[in-house]
Formats: structure tokens, C-alpha cells, sequence
């Protein structure tokens, strides 16, 4: 008897911790925290906002987490079938039934309600709305769409770059110009960032009928000189901040540096169109967008 009760406990425990570890997975919980920290970030920029208040922060950034893990799960809900034809997705939770399509939902649903009531109450309904839009948009619209058009990597920039709206909505309430500068210089970078993913991962995401890259031909040189042009765009931006008295030359430089650093990245793809020039490009873009706010938030304090 012992035995048993020690095996069944046993089995429970090693469910229990299965569960969790599932539940983590379908947040994608460093993908999460990036979005998160250009939520705080956006916040951070915002002119009535002159310190740090860690409640604040803490509220903004659980609401924030709540409805990008809730994004995250349905989308793998609803891209199940298709995950486990991937390599690289072919052991996420709702391929292996670690979790039911049910059990998901649920969990996705009072991530969703718990994230956008956070944000409505503490911060306003702005920054509610702007929380729900950015869910709708790239669970059902931008998730469906990949197997259908690459134009879903243009629809996926939207939700993707709403964070600093957000986080600029939850600080005075409104949207400004200033607000979609915040916007527009991460809405650009996603593009080179999405493409040179896509340009590393394309056999795989052929598998799955997923059309990611800007053209049927795949890793050609149309692919690698819009990626280019996009690059070559986040540059001249550089000069916004400061030109609407956001931030200082320091912004300026930074950003200046990084843009041509970047470009320079995708002059090598172009020239080689190599999985591996496409892959430093990818890590380029992983560095480029948080380098350029930490910069802006240094400069504005």
C-alpha cells in the first residue's frame, strides 16, 4: 500500500510540474518580457513621468504580460497543427497534448480578462483598448494569415509595435506625436528583425505553409534588398526624437551608429544571401531595438 500511495504521488507530482512547465512554455516567457520592457519603456518616455515607481511599473508590466501570454497561447492553439510539421516547434505543449485546445483557451481567456482589467483600471481605458487590439490583431489576424500572404508580416508589425503606445497611453492617458514616433521607430525594425527570422528558419516554416518572407522566390536578392531598404529607413528616423524635443543628441548619435551598423548587416546579406549573413542580422536586430531605448532613457533622464 505504501508503494502505491508513493507511486501515485509520484505521478501526480511529476503531472503537476508537467503542467506548469507546459503553461510556461505557452507564454513564451522571454519573448513575453520583451514586449513588456518596450511597454515600460514607452511608459518610461512619457513626459509627465520624472522617476521610477515600482508599483507602477510592477502593475503595467503584470498587466502587459498577462495579455501577450495570452496572445502567445492562442496563437499556438490555433497554429497546433501546424507547429508539429516544425523542427523548432515540434515540442511545444499543444503539440505534445501536454494541455487540451480547451484547457489552453481557458487559460488564455482569464490572462486576457486579468491583463486588459489591470490595465483599465490602474492606467485608463486607453491603454486597455490599445492592450486588446494588439491581441485581436496578432491572434486572429496576423496568426491565420501567415499560411496565406506574407503581407501578414506588414499586419503583424501593428500589434508588435503597440507596446510604447501602451506604456505611453498608461502614463498621460492619451496619444500624442511623440507617442507614435515610440510607435514608428519599433513598427520599422520589425521587419528586418521578422524577415531575417524568416530568411534563417525557411525551410521550416515552408513545411508549415507558413509565407513569411516578402517573396515567393524566398531567399532571393528581392528578399535581402527590402530588408535592406528597411534598414537603411530606421537612419534618417534617428533624427525625430530629437527633432520633437523627446530626447537629445545623445539618441541622435546612438541611434545614428546603430542604423548604419544594422544596414551594414544587411549590405552583407545582400552580397551573400548566406543563412549565416541572415543570421547576424537576425542577432543584430535583437541588439539594435533595446541598445536605442535603453539610449533614449538615459537620454531623457
Amino acid at each position: 500500500m505504501q508503494s502505491s500511495k508513493a507511486t501515485y504521488e509520484g505521478t501526480v507530482g511529476v503531472g503537476l510540474s508537467s503542467h506548469l512547465r507546459a503553461y510556461v512554455a505557452l507564454v513564451k516567457p522571454r519573448l513575453t518580457l520583451l514586449v513588456v520592457f518596450s511597454a515600460i519603456f514607452g511608459y518610461m518616455m512619457a513626459p509627465n513621468v520624472a522617476g521610477f515607481d515600482l508599483l507602477t511599473i510592477l502593475a503595467l508590466g503584470l498587466g502587459g504580460f498577462l495579455i501577450t501570454g495570452a496572445s502567445n497561447t492562442l496563437n499556438q492553439v490555433i497554429e497546433a497543427e501546424h507547429d508539429k510539421l516544425m523542427t523548432r516547434t515540434q515540442n511545444r505543449p499543444m503539440v505534445k497534448k501536454v494541455i487540451s485546445p480547451l484547457e489552453a483557451v481557458i487559460f488564455a481567456m482569464v490572462c486576457a480578462i486579468g491583463g486588459v482589467s489591470l490595465l483599465g483600471f490602474m492606467f485608463g481605458l486607453v491603454a486597455a483598448l490599445l492592450g486588446i487590439i494588439a491581441l485581436l490583431l496578432y491572434a486572429f489576424v496576423y496568426t491565420p494569415l501567415k499560411r496565406i500572404h506574407s503581407v501578414a508580416v506588414l499586419v503583424g508589425a501593428f500589434p508588435g509595435a503597440l507596446p510604447p503606445l501602451i506604456g505611453w497611453a498608461a502614463a498621460t492617458g492619451s496619444l500624442g506625436t511623440n507617442a507614435w514616433i515610440l510607435f514608428l521607430i519599433q513598427f520599422l525594425w520589425q521587419f528586418p528583425h521578422f524577415w531575417a527570422i524568416a530568411w534563417v528558419l525557411e525551410e521550416d516554416y515552408r513545411k508549415a505553409g507558413f509565407k513569411m518572407l516578402p517573396s515567393d522566390a524566398g531567399r532571393s536578392g528581392f528578399t535581402a534588398a527590402i530588408i535592406l531598404v528597411y534598414t537603411i529607413l530606421l537612419v534618417p528616423v534617428c533624427v525625430l526624437p530629437y527633432a520633437f524635443d523627446i530626447t537629445g543628441l545623445l539618441t541622435v548619435t546612438v541611434m545614428g551608429i546603430a542604423g548604419v551598423l544594422f544596414s551594414l548587416q544587411a549590405v552583407v546579406l545582400l552580397k551573400q544571401r548566406t543563412v549565416k549573413a541572415a543570421s547576424r542580422l537576425m542577432f543584430g536586430s535583437f541588439i539594435y531595438l533595446p541598445v536605442v531605448q535603453i539610449a533614449m532613457l538615459i537620454d531623457k533622464f
